[in-house]
């Protein structure tokens, strides 16, 4: 039987199959179609310092092969998460990642400090890639030098596992995982949506509520896969995949690829169970194809 625990930073996971943040609400919303402690981890929605309501509507529309979506980092703020969500996820046995985000470097920083004294909270995930915001999000994702002060900024505030999400809005986004490493990032999970908008021809006009948006689902899955195999061979922390991952056969190429682990995203709208049947068809893969553990997968592309 296949040892399917993973580690990244300080952090020991018990599987490689992750919630995608954005995708799977605070968890709770989930634990009715299947038991969430299952999952190697449960990444939250973007956590800020204060409530967000996020843009107008409408702020998802389906695509070709995707869904672009503008819903502005829409939570309830991360002191209401704490007294609110976390006993109920600390009940239901969840391993907790935290998305964090920021206007500026000192909130993302402020927001790594309340989590810091968090009972339940295994690790944070800064979101330095979101489209879908004026401020803050992807304005640190595409500078080296923003990114790395980000990242150092929250590691003086906590010890927890530090993930960097990255946006594939970039040049050359191996620039930006180098710089997130060499800020100290214990892992890194790419990638977040591709910017996008829709039209509705009819009423000549765009269809989001803020013009554009971010997209994701199987039309980005490509982009994704070259991004993680190309980060893999930059970094020498822990990979994370994300990109239109619908089954186990997608994740898997992404470990092939060089992902430690994946998230799962879009398809939790179309399956709410499929994470974990992801999960159970990895495992069984691995059984079949009598490999002991991940790692002995992970990145073993042949090119």
């Amino acid at each position: 039987m296949t040892d399917l625990s993973v580690r990244i930073g300080k952090s020991t996971f018990k599987n490689p199959v992750f919630s995608a943040s954005g995708t799977f609400g605070y968890g709770i919303e989930y634990s009715d179609f299947f038991d969430i402690s299952r999952l190697g981890a449960v990444i939250v929605k973007g956590l800020s310092i204060e409530p967000v309501k996020g843009n107008p509507g409408p702020r998802i529309f389906e695509t070709a092969s995707g869904m672009v979506n503008a819903i502005g980092l829409q939570n309830i703020g991360v002191k209401n998460f704490v007294s609110e969500i976390l006993p109920i996820l600390r009940s239901l046995d969840a391993t907790v990642i935290a998305n964090v985000y920021g206007k500026m470097e000192e909130e993302y920083a402020a927001v790594a400090a309340i989590l810091d004294d968090a009972e339940g909270v295994e690790g944070l995930e800064l979101n330095i890639s979101c489209p879908n915001v004026k401020k803050g999000g992807i304005v640190f994702g595409q500078d080296p030098i923003a990114a790395s002060k980000v990242v150092q900024a929250v590691k003086r505030e906590t010890d927890k596992t530090i993930i960097v999400k990255l946006s594939p809005n970039v040049s050359d986004i191996t620039e930006i995982a180098g710089a997130v490493e060499e800020g100290g990032a214990d892992g890194i999970s790419l990638i977040n949506t591709l910017l996008g908008m829709v039209i509705d021809l009819d009423r000549k006009k765009s269809i989001l509520g803020n013009v554009m948006g971010g997209l994701s689902g199987p039309a980005i899955k490509p982009v994704a896969l070259r991004m993680v195999y190309q980060v893999a061979q930059r970094v020498s922390v822990p990979v994370i995949g994300i990109g239109g991952i619908m089954n186990e056969r997608d994740a898997l190429e992404f470990m092939l690829a060089g992902a430690t682990a994946i998230q799962v995203g879009t398809a939790n709208f179309i399956n709410p169970r499929i994470s974990e049947e992801i999960l159970d068809g990895i495992k069984a893969y691995f059984d079949r194809e009598q490999i002991e553990r991940v790692g002995d997968f992970t990145g073993t592309l042949k090119t």
